[in-house]
């Protein structure tokens, strides 16, 4: 079995409230040099056999058509993860 891993990112020209609380919230536990947070969301696709060209174009289309938000979101990665042994 393969996994596969979608990353979903709002858009640029979206506002990212809960990015911005991390943000700020940073410098107060003492952590400084960040000037951006930007909060996505992560997806694992488990599949049977192995991540083929044609499995992760499948994997594509489901991140554009279900697993995103395309009027406000950006599929940014639909890659194999490598296997654990």
């Amino acid at each position: 079995m393969a996994r596969i891993v979608v990353d979903v990112m709002p858009k640029p020209e979206i506002l990212d409230p809960q990015g911005k609380a991390i943000a700020n919230e940073l410098p107060r536990i003492g952590l400084s040099g960040f000037t951006e947070v930007r909060q996505g969301r992560r997806f694992e696709l488990t599949v049977d056999g192995e991540a083929t060209e044609q499995v992760l174009a499948q994997a594509r289309e489901a991140a554009e058509k279900l697993l995103s938000n395309p009027v406000i979101e950006d599929v940014v990665n639909v890659s194999a993860l490598p296997e654990e042994h």
